[in-house]
């Protein structure tokens, strides 16, 4: 189970987010960062939990070629095969597997298990994210990353939340878009 920490924020108001560094075993890092999201909570967690392998190549097509479900109801335990486009230069594919899902608090935690940043430097890597409603029509979401890093490896450690805000923010985006 991952425990959760209210990180302090900065940031604008249009991009409010955050990142702290906590120590939470003796080689294990965590990164940690706010969003608020003009999207209905009910919605975003659907898309974000039972629907991320169809939701997934349509808002990060240039990224994301296709999400396989390869063992699992797509709930906890289930086991997620995201093949990348092939014009991305160091990443072919990443093998994660859901190890948080909780439906009545909006909690999804994902791990992974081979390849995407497995590749480049790391030994452990899992995302988590917790959603709370903020009105009917906005939602603020948790990241935390969870890394262990290879020794030597030169780790800047805002990338590590990088990949998961443009994925939120492509999120947003297109549910903006394809909602109403």
């Amino acid at each position: 189970m991952l425990t959760w920490l209210r990180p302090v924020l900065f940031g604008s108001e249009d991009s409010c987010y955050s990142i702290c560094f906590v120590s939470t075993r003796q080689k294990m890092k965590e990164d940690l960062a706010q969003l608020t999201v003009s999207v209905p909570i009910k919605d975003l967690w659907k898309a974000m939990s039972t629907d991320i392998r169809h939701v997934g190549p349509k808002v990060l097509p240039d990224i994301v070629a296709e999400v396989e479900l390869l063992e699992g109801d797509g709930g906890y335990g289930s086991m997620l095969l995201f093949k990348f486009c092939p014009d991305l230069p160091k990443v072919r594919h990443q093998l994660e597997k859901i190890v948080e899902y909780d439906d009545s608090v909006y909690q999804i935690g994902l791990e992974l298990l081979e390849g995407g940043y497995l590749d480049h430097g790391f030994t452990s890597y899992t995302t988590a994210f917790k959603l709370t409603q903020v009105s009917e029509a906005e939602t603020l979401i948790d990241v935390k990353v969870l890394y262990e890093t290879k020794p030597g490896h030169n780790h800047i450690p805002e990338e590590t939340i990088k990949a998961a805000l443009h994925y939120l923010n492509s999120l947003e985006k297109y549910m903006l878009k394809h909602l109403s």
